[in-house]
């Protein structure tokens, strides 16, 4: 079994900030089965690589015999979580956000133990901390008064919005007090969230000291760079990986990535020896790491299965077997085809991915949005989306 130290230095790898570390330590070694704590707010339908990071680091915490509590936050959801925003965020409607937290779950088992975790849903407490007089209402005054304005104009993506004379919501401002507040109501030992969360984090083990509870410790992780190499990944930004691919677009998103994300990729989302990997060629090292991750979520023979196709398609430049079929009953624009065969979002982003140089017929470029005369070919969107059309 591994001693103490070994088990510290395990649990803090690839972390950015503990708060403290000689907490984290008295609570690993105090014999209690601790409360590690993670809040997700469901604002889409997918989990993603990024969400990946922190959920692996909450199963090594179940590994060790902890509670993973996962707050699904139906509650603040619909309140907007400002961390790192420019702009407010957008307010989701309930039943966006209802549809959006059944599906939240199912994903996080693919990589938590469901035997160990306790998954909570933020509503149960906040709803009544407002709505229902006296207690939650008295209890929401009391935290209110205990947390003053100049502390939550700290945060530095309020001071920026604000210079900038950017528009902040009394909701956006609220956020990390409910967020908080999770931390109280499920009596959290330990909080783990992405290093922009920090703020939030905090909050909780101010609150908790308020309640008269021992502050959590806690800890936050680097942020996972999306597949363009430029923003965090995000399904906003159309950058991300998500837990619910199919293989083929798992493994060839992960071959997309440029080879120094792919290194960062390594030390974040596997357990790889980053010297063996630096050592190998770029190319078989992505190869490897398509097939870790996409073993990870579909299993070894899909994953097998997936490298076969992307081998297939882009090292020996054949087309895929599977391809799906469209019949093009009329002459119309290149765009139209391309929406109506599911190969884009609509006809403004088809022309995007014209002007981009994105789309291929028969293996040719396409110049511009065309008017595209039945015929049978191939046409290619990108590097992985392929249609047979038919007349």
């Amino acid at each position: 079994m591994a001693n103490n130290e070994e088990i510290l230095k395990e649990i803090t790898r690839g972390t950015v900030d503990i708060v403290s570390r000689e907490d984290l330590a008295k609570k690993l070694v105090s014999g209690k089965k601790l409360r590690v704590k993670l809040g997700v707010d469901p604002t889409s339908r997918d989990l993603h690589l990024g969400h990946s990071v922190v959920l692996g680091k909450l199963r090594q915490f179940q590994d060790l015999g902890h509670t993973a509590v996962l707050i699904i936050g139906d509650f603040t959801a619909q309140v907007g979580d400002p961390s790192g925003r420019d702009s407010t965020r957008p307010v989701l409607d309930q039943e966006s956000v209802a549809a959006n937290a059944r599906t939240y779950t199912e994903q996080a088992f693919k990589i938590l133990d469901a035997s160990k975790t306790e998954v909570r849903f933020n509503s149960e407490w906040l709803k009544p901390f407002l709505a229902n007089p006296p207690d939650g209402v008295s209890a929401f005054i009391a935290t209110a008064k205990s947390v003053t304005v100049s502390r939550l104009l700290e945060r530095e993506d309020f001071r920026t919005r604000m210079k900038a004379e950017s528009p902040v919501s009394l909701l956006e401002i609220l956020y990390p007090v409910f967020q908080g507040y999770d931390s109280v109501a499920v009596k959290a030992d330990i909080e783990l969230g992405g290093q922009d969360q920090i703020f939030n984090l905090l909050m909780g083990r101010d609150l908790q000291k308020l309640n008269s509870q021992e502050p959590q410790v806690v800890m936050t992780m680097p942020l996972l760079i999306g597949t363009d190499g430029a923003k965090k990944m995000s399904k906003s930004y159309g950058n991300y990986v998500a837990l619910n691919d199919l293989p083929n677009d798992m493994f060839g998103k992960m071959m997309s990535v440029s080879d120094a994300l792919m290194y960062s990729y390594y030390e974040l989302l596997t357990f790889e020896d980053q010297g063996a990997v630096k050592a190998a060629h770029p190319m078989e090292a992505k190869k490897k790491l398509a097939g870790i991750i996409t073993e990870r979520y579909h299993g070894a023979a899909q994953a097998a299965a997936a490298r076969d196709n992307f081998e297939q398609v882009f090292s020996r430049r054949e087309l895929p077997e599977d391809m799906q079929v469209f019949r093009a009953v009329k002459a119309g624009k290149l765009s139209c085809l391309m929406a109506d065969a599911g190969l884009a979002k609509g006809n403004n982003d088809a022309r995007r991915l014209i002007d981009q140089g994105a789309v291929r017929i028969d293996g040719e470029k396409v110049a511009g949005d065309m008017i595209f005369e039945p015929k049978d070919c191939v046409l290619q969107v990108g590097r992985r989306q392929f249609r047979k059309i038919v007349k």
